[in-house]
């Protein structure tokens, strides 16, 4: 029978927070695939785990995964983990995981630390619904398409930044979103753990006077119905009618379904609207 990948999320800060049946499973595996073995071997030492290891990370993720593929079809169960946090998650593990589903090998993950949940449920912004975009593209164009994605999305909005790439991001993110509560945190779990509720204006004005030191998760409120609505009226209060019917009927809507949809917008009847284009 093939072996198991158990995905197992590590502490991203704290020591503490790793569960005991991580703790089990990383004992009892044949192997770990960790990201950077370099880092991972520190955890590992703390809490005196011997289990063999190998690196698995973005510039080997193919290649790799179908060599680990191949010992799981083996019988050998095979654990995963990330630098820090639940691997799959903003990091190659994705691929093995979707790799493995294709090679008809098991995968099951192993609750615990992520830093977008930690982050997000510490925000003070609405949680229900959110977008989890981790590290915004390097790619200039597709970092242009992923921002003007966001311009109107109502979900409360997560990225990840490093210090040095900061004030750039809060820079494009201000000129694009405008002005945003955002809830900006650093080094979670850890001794000096911030969580600081301010504006997008605000926050890169202070980074721009203080040096940014940590890891961040930035939590960006979403645009509310009620502001997309009102954006949508200011933008067809300077139609002409016969605009903003085809305006509608552009959009392969039928002349009277279009002129429902002008009457609700206009806060006037269908009749009104049907006189009015008669009129004209």
């Amino acid at each position: 029978m093939s072996g198991k990948l158990y995905l197992c999320a590590t502490p991203i800060g704290n020591l503490e927070d790793i569960t005991f049946r991580v703790l089990r499973t990383l004992k009892e595996v044949d192997l770990i695939a960790a990201e950077d073995t370099r880092n991972s071997i520190k955890l590992l030492n703390h809490f005196e785990i011997k289990t063999p290891m190998t690196s698995y990370h973005e510039y080997n993720k193919i290649e790799k995964a179908y060599q680990l593929v191949n010992r799981l079809r083996e019988g050998k169960n095979i654990a995963l983990i990330t630098d820090a946090g639940t691997p799959g998650i903003s990091d190659p593990g994705e691929d093995l995981v979707r790799i493995c589903h294709e090679e008809g090998i098991e995968v099951t993950s192993l609750p615990g630390p992520a830093a977008c949940i930690t982050a997000l449920t510490m925000s003070g912004l609405p949680t229900r619904r959110f977008a989890f975009e981790a590290f915004l593209p390097r790619d200039k164009k597709e970092r242009t398409a992923v921002l003007k994605e966001l311009v109107d999305e109502t979900r409360t909005m997560v990225i990840y930044e490093a210090p040095h790439h900061l004030i750039k991001t809060l820079e494009e993110l201000y000129e694009v979103l405008g002005e945003r509560n955002i809830s900006v945190c650093r080094e979670l779990t850890k001794h000096y753990e911030e969580a600081t509720r301010t504006t997008l204006s605000e926050c890169l004005k202070f980074y721009q006077e203080n040096e940014p030191r940590g890891e961040y998760v930035l939590v960006l409120e979403g645009k509310t119905f009620e502001q997309l609505e009102e954006e949508s009226r200011k933008g067809w209060e300077s139609m002409t009618l016969e605009e903003h019917m085809a305006l509608y009927e552009g959009e392969d809507i039928p002349r009277k379904e279009a002129m429902k949809l002008v009457a609700k917008d206009r806060g006037i009847s269908k009749r009104e609207v049907y006189q009015a284009l008669l009129e004209r």
